[in-house]
């Protein structure tokens, strides 16, 4: 099983930039797929970008992409987010999963295991 504990939440003027860490700990096969979601208040889930443990693949939602990175550090089994240019609408509870499967998949449903969740304010 894998536990996957978020930080590096925190409040940030439009603009502004914000860095997202994941500790994974557990077992974890090289096929597993790491994903950021995130939701806001009112509003469901929302898939924002993933990229396979060994590194070979990545997608990142159209709201995100050129703005936000996604990558990982094997050496400190830690998935990042590098948020960059926010805006208020990126507002939300950040999310990291684990999805064994290796499918690479934007649906929370195929994800089995979830961090407990980071805050991220953008203010206007």
């Amino acid at each position: 099983q894998v536990q996957l504990v978020e930080s590096g939440g925190g409040l940030v003027q439009a603009g502004g930039s914000l860095r997202l860490s994941c500790a994974v700990s557990g077992v974890i096969a090289s096929n597993y797929v790491m994903g950021w979601f995130r939701q806001a208040p009112g509003k469901e889930r929302e898939f924002v970008a993933y990229i396979s443990w060994s590194g070979d693949s990545e997608y990142n939602a159209d709201s995100v992409k050129g703005r936000f990175t996604i990558s990982r550090d094997l050496a400190k089994i830690t998935v990042t987010l590098q948020m960059n240019s926010l805006k208020p609408e990126d507002t939300a509870v950040y999310y990291c999963a684990a999805d064994p499967s290796g499918r690479g998949s934007s649906a929370s449903g195929d994800y089995a295991s979830w961090g407990q969740g980071t805050q991220v304010t953008v203010s206007s």
